[in-house]
């Protein structure tokens, strides 16, 4: 069998979603020979502008600037991620396939509900996936070591940030490739994605990089102590 196992997999209820919270990240990790992928909860099918396939092709066009290894949709209903049965055995499904050894997901404090819904959707999924005796279609159980989860909206003390500074234009070009989101045109309906948006979120990054005392960062939240796994002063 094909060995697909991926060192992270990010989820998010939209195309764009992890594009918005951790770009630079998954820049950074490719750029070390680790294997990311992107897994889409929904086809964003009722968002403002666009449409469902320039929305895919846009979200083709992210993940080969980023250089990720996969990316999939389960195309649950968008405005309708819910705590179901369905649902959860068909991420699991998905964690079980590929293997990732860290996960992450939308920080569920997002004016967006389907933000939130898809993170707690996640953290069910991530834990059922290691029960031996739950099922889905590929009944292999997997442990995820660690659970992650990025910013979308808003601007939340983080738990931990990653310096992404030499990774910001790639972070910046995948944003850019959603122009059916984030750029004005006279066939646009007015959203704040339209509106200054992708400025916004590189002056997070930037002031998240000034807290640490880099150029740019993103900010992670967590629910369990981060290991260090060097000394506190060198390594």
């Amino acid at each position: 069998m094909k060995d697909n196992s991926l060192h992270i997999l990010a989820f998010g209820a939209h195309a764009d979603d992890v594009e918005i919270g951790m770009a630079g990240t998954i820049a950074k990790y490719v750029s070390k020979g680790m294997r990311v992928g992107i897994c889409d909860l929904t086809d964003a099918e009722l968002s403002s502008n666009g449409t469902v396939s320039l929305r895919k092709e846009e979200a083709t066009r992210a993940s080969e600037i980023l250089g990720v290894s996969m990316r999939t949709s389960l195309s649950f209903p968008d405005r309708g991620l819910y705590i179901k049965d369905e649902y959860i055995r068909k991420i699991a499904n998905i964690i079980r396939i590929y293997k990732p050894k860290v996960v992450f997901a939308p920080y569920y404090e997002d004016r967006h509900p389907d933000h939130g819904n898809g993170a707690r959707l996640v953290e069910e999924a991530v834990f059922s996936a290691g029960i031996k005796k739950f099922q889905t279609d590929f009944n292999e159980p997997h442990r995820v070591e660690r659970i992650y989860f990025y910013m979308i909206n808003g601007f939340h003390k983080p738990d931990f940030t990653i310096d992404i500074t030499q990774f910001i234009d790639k972070k910046l070009a995948a944003l850019r490739a959603y122009k059916s989101q984030f750029v004005l045109t006279d066939d646009s309906v007015q959203t704040p994605l339209v509106n200054g948006y992708i400025e916004t979120v590189e002056a997070r990054e930037r002031m998240f990089g000034k807290l640490v005392g880099t150029t740019f960062a993103e900010g992670f939240k967590t629910k369990v102590p981060i290991l260090l796994e060097h000394d506190l002063i060198g390594e």
